[in-house]
């Protein structure tokens, strides 16, 4: 089975907001680099759909080690909480609708198709993979909100 590295981080301008998402996937000598958008997201959305993205890019069956500045990704798995809010029925300890239930059960297909193991990078240090995506991620959002200013009218309104 094929080893990839992959790194992620999500981004929002506000939370909830525009916000951006970006990955690196690392296979020997080839480097991969995938970012995108949504106009009114949070930053957990884009964390999860980070991780998503870049497992989708993956052409086959893949042992993975995914590095992300998200405790709210790697929490998930490692503290067991995705087993305890399946169980339960998609609630969370307080009987909550668990938020983002679309975006785990996808990511938890994924991890059906690929060894996954998730590692906690601190965010904004040293580490320059997760540097890159941070960026990516921001410049996703400044595209998107670059596309909000051009498709204003002159008097100000954006078209409907």
């Amino acid at each position: 089975m094929d080893r990839v590295d992959i790194y992620t981080d999500g981004a929002c301008s506000r939370n909830p907001g525009p916000g951006g998402w970006g990955c690196v996937l690392l296979y020997g000598s080839h480097r991969k680099e995938a970012s995108g958008n949504a106009a009114e997201t949070t930053n957990n959305r884009m964390e999860l759909t980070a991780a998503i993205e870049a497992l989708r890019l993956l052409k086959r069956s893949c042992s993975v080690d995914l590095y992300t500045d998200s405790a709210y990704l790697c929490g998930a798995f490692e503290k067991g909480w995705l087993k305890r809010w399946q169980q339960n029925g998609w609630k969370t300890a307080n009987r909550g609708e668990v938020d983002n239930r679309d975006l785990w059960e996808q990511l938890l297909a994924l991890c059906e198709t690929h060894v996954v193991c998730f590692h906690k990078v601190k965010g904004h240090s040293d580490n320059a993979e997760n540097n890159r995506c941070d960026k990516l991620a921001r410049d996703a959002i400044k595209a998107l909100q670059d596309e909000c200013t051009e498709s204003t009218d002159a008097d100000g309104l954006k078209p409907e």
